[in-house]
């Protein structure tokens, strides 16, 4: 007879689920660190619970019967949603352990190449980078700290800038060479879009006093490390900020190519987390690190200005 159906038997499905996944109870058992009879054991009180036979031996395999399959693929997807949480929520707890979330523009052009130095000064943390643009639910996932792409406003949550970005246009000195144009000849030369950057072309244009032509030669992309990769190779002119070009400017692979350029300035980078996030210690370690190589790069800007111009 049925058990009762109000009694969940979980170690038992658990258990169902690894052994039909692996298509062998001593492939389970060994998965689960258990012995055999064990994950017998558990399919079969499974089995008695549901009032039908889930698998059977066909030589050193366990085949599924046809209620087997059933069962399996109705509860897989939700055995491993589960089992996703279950890491996720380990992650969070884990004193050892911090996930941050940036876009994949920050993360290759400005948090990698300085990411060694906060791992060599906290060589304790296991820390995970999630690149997406996304911005992080908190209430459901396992994400500390998010570096987040937009205007800053997010009611409820710890949100502190990262610094003032300078966009202008920048190019590789092959292509033009630095300081040689004005802002009335760009319209003839091919222009790189970053379709979500907060700063585009026909803004820029205005604070120029430029009138854009009504058709011109470009190339978009939609994201700003690629626009920036793409003016290094000689595609055309970028319209970016200088904490996304940063190496590439020091290193003079780009060069901004007008003469004076128009100040143009936004903040589109910011630190975002719950406040209660604020208490872990990798947390605030993590933040505290993001602050010190901010000033240090702002620094460094602010007292090399020839580089615009090399």
């Amino acid at each position: 007879m049925p058990q009762d159906p109000m009694h969940l038997p979980l170690r038992a499905i658990a258990v169902f689920h690894a052994a039909a996944r692996a298509g062998s109870v001593s492939r389970a058992a060994q998965d689960l660190g258990v012995t055999p009879s064990a994950v017998s054991q558990q399919i079969a009180a499974l089995e008695v619970h549901l009032g039908t036979s889930l698998m059977v031996k066909t030589g050193r395999r366990a085949a599924l019967t046809e209620a087997g399959e059933r069962y399996f693929e109705m509860i897989a997807e939700h055995i491993d949603r589960v089992s996703e949480a279950t890491q996720n929520v380990r992650g969070y707890l884990s004193s050892k352990s911090l996930v941050v979330r940036a876009t994949p523009s920050l993360s290759t052009k400005w948090l990698l190449p300085r990411l060694g130095r906060f791992l060599d000064a906290n060589p304790d943390l296991d820390v995970r980078v999630d690149a997406t643009n996304e911005p992080t639910d908190f209430s459901r996932e396992g994400v500390d700290v998010d570096i987040r792409h937009g205007e800053g406003n997010w009611p409820g949550l710890f949100v502190e800038s990262i610094a003032e970005e300078r966009f202008f246009p920048a190019c590789a000195p092959a292509l033009c060479a630095p300081a040689t144009l004005e802002p009335s000849d760009l319209p003839s030369h091919r222009l790189i879009h970053s379709v979500k950057s907060q700063m585009q072309w026909g803004r820029w244009f205005s604070a120029a006093g430029v009138t854009a032509v009504p058709a011109w030669r470009r190339v978009l992309f939609d994201r700003s490390h690629m626009a920036v990769d793409a003016a290094v190779n000689g595609i055309g002119i970028a319209l970016e900020s200088d904490l996304m070009m940063w190496r590439e400017l020091r290193s003079g692979v780009l060069v901004c190519p007008v003469r004076h350029p128009p100040p143009a300035s936004r903040v589109t980078q910011w630190l975002v987390c719950p406040h209660d996030r604020l208490r872990r210690r990798q947390v605030r370690a993590f933040l505290d690190w993001v602050r010190a190589e901010r000033d240090s790069w702002l620094a460094e800007r602010d007292g090399q200005i020839e580089w615009r111009f090399r």
